[in-house]
């Protein structure tokens, strides 16, 4: 029999590659984990890249879960009188902070065995020998396709010679991307903020009205090791990323659902269902009424938000009641280290402009700030933190980890992410069928949104009499019957003692198993 040396679950057959190359060589977890995440920034350039962020969910055998915090901040020359509207292009970017994180992780927690250059060398290959095109992502081209023919340069980064979207399996070049990870690979990753590729962003960023300046670059720290947020659900622990990312929120999901009949969790119903909904609506206001204000220290307001206690108010009141995008991959190496990460643009290829000397997209999380209140913990200033909803997840039993999982799709990732906890611990139906399950959403007062409509008319009567609006919303990504607008759960679990892989089939991911 083969010896088990890991696997990886990601949104790109490449990326997955990627960190498979590395687990082979002796790499650990989080070696494979930078190789993965750059070479998506090539193979999926709508979710992520060198110009966006990334934060990390880390667990070792007998070790307490950690989070890695690599939230980018808004630029020093942040106007303090401008609405969010007014910030696009160059202007939407907070200052990339990615590059930082994956030189920190591999530093402080990789193996030894592996040196910076051959974590880049993936990345490197399919930049300049070309990668296949997937359906899905063909599909993010031709869903942005107005946006991009408006920029001549972005057209020449994503399209054919000739302005066409690349057809399904036909290969895909990156040569101007690929020779600024040549540089990063041979250079290091503090190139990218005190040398020549730090001055071509500046300058790029000066021609065309952006707000990052060399000073900005320079000043970017290393990303915050903070201890995850950790919660029981049933008999499993679970450890979720803290602010400015919304584990909270799943905890205080899996927290109400917890109050549910175990009967109920166990198997489809309109019961279950209207357990998940209203535990859905319950984060989506606290979200939007109530959210964590103080981003650093926010111990105390998080410990609240998190306790079963507030649970079970919560469920006291909602179940009697008296009156972007993103990219996410998990990877679990031979000696069960789990790490899980997700990492953004923000927005579908972010704001749509790069330099044209180093063919990666800025972000545009400056438009997830806001201008109305300056008492608003994501207020628009100088060097704040943007939102985010990313909230990956490790669960974990006696300090061995048995799933890590996590999503992209905007504030869909809390949502998909507490659908396909609840399958796999309530419902025990395995990994991979918990994450190709059909999901819903609520997305305002009493609007629920479903993957499918479900055609069981008790299921129906059930939604209307408990005063619920369902609706299936259209896209232009489905996948079959599957609509990635409810995610990418990429995960991976141990079940039935052995590891299994979960690659979204909404998306264009896949499993490797090392």
């Amino acid at each position: 029999m083969k010896k088990f040396s890991g696997v990886v679950s990601s949104a790109a057959p490449e990326a997955s590659e990627s960190g498979a190359e590395i687990l082979r060589e002796g790499g650990n977890a989080i070696d494979a984990a930078v190789a993965v995440s750059l070479a998506l920034g090539v193979t999926e350039p709508a979710g992520s890249g060198l110009g966006g962020q990334a934060s990390f969910i880390v667990q070792k055998q007998n070790n307490v879960p950690f989070a890695i915090n690599g939230t980018s901040l808004s630029p020093a020359a942040t106007p303090k009188d401008i609405h969010v509207s007014q910030l696009s292009g160059h202007c939407a970017s907070t200052v990339p902070s990615i590059v930082k994180t994956l030189d920190f992780v591999w530093k402080h927690y990789g193996s030894g065995n592996i040196p910076w250059k051959r974590l880049v060398e993936p990345s490197v290959r399919y930049a300049k020998n070309g990668y296949t095109m997937g359906p899905f992502r063909r599909k993010a081209l031709l869903r942005n396709e107005n946006r991009i023919i408006i920029n001549k340069m972005i057209m020449q980064l994503l399209l054919e010679p000739d302005g066409s979207v690349p057809k399904v399996g036909s290969v895909v070049y990156s040569p101007v991307l690929g020779e600024t990870l040549q540089r990063l690979g041979d250079l290091g990753a503090d190139d990218f903020y005190t040398g020549d590729i730090a001055k071509e962003i500046a300058r790029d960023m000066k021609e065309h009205g952006g707000l990052i300046t060399c000073e900005d670059l320079r000043q970017v720290k290393p990303p915050r090791v903070l201890p995850a947020l950790c919660s029981k659900y049933k008999s499993w622990t679970v450890a979720s990323l803290p602010p400015p990312a919304s584990g909270w929120a799943v905890i205080m999901g899996l927290n109400i659902l917890e109050n549910a009949p175990d009967d109920i969790m166990k198997k489809e119903s309109p019961q279950r269902l209207y357990w998940l909904l209203q535990a859905m609506e319950a984060l989506r206001r606290q979200r939007v009424y109530k959210p964590v204000r103080d981003l650093v220290n926010y111990e105390d307001t998080v410990s609240k938000l998190i306790s079963k206690e507030k649970a079970r108010k919560i469920t006291n009141s909602v179940m009697n009641p008296g009156s972007g995008e993103t990219t996410h991959f998990s990877i679990v190496d031979k000696d069960g280290m789990a790490v899980g990460v997700t990492q953004s643009l923000n927005s579908y290829y972010g704001a749509m402009c790069a330099s044209p000397n180093l063919g990666f997209m800025y972000n545009n999380y400056m438009t997830e700030f806001v201008s109305a209140s300056r008492l608003n913990p994501f207020a628009l200033r100088a060097g704040a933190m943007p939102y985010s909803y990313m909230s990956a997840c490790i669960l974990s039993r006696n300090s061995k980890p048995a799933l890590v999982l996590g999503s992209p799709a905007n504030d869909r990732i809390i949502s998909a992410v507490i659908q396909v906890i609840s399958a796999w611990v309530d419902m025990g139906i395995g990994i991979e069928n918990a994450v190709k399950a059909p999901r819903c959403h609520v997305a305002g007062e009493e609007e629920v949104m479903f993957e499918k409509i479900n055609d069981n008319m008790d299921t129906l009567l059930f939604l209307e009499h408990k005063g619920w609006t369902p609706y299936t919303p259209l896209s232009s990504l489905f996948a079959g019957d599957l609509n990635p607008y409810f995610g990418g759960v990429h995960a991976i679990a141990n079940d039935n003692n052995r590891w299994v892989g979960a690659a979204d089939p909404r998306r264009d991911g896949s499993v490797i198993y090392v």
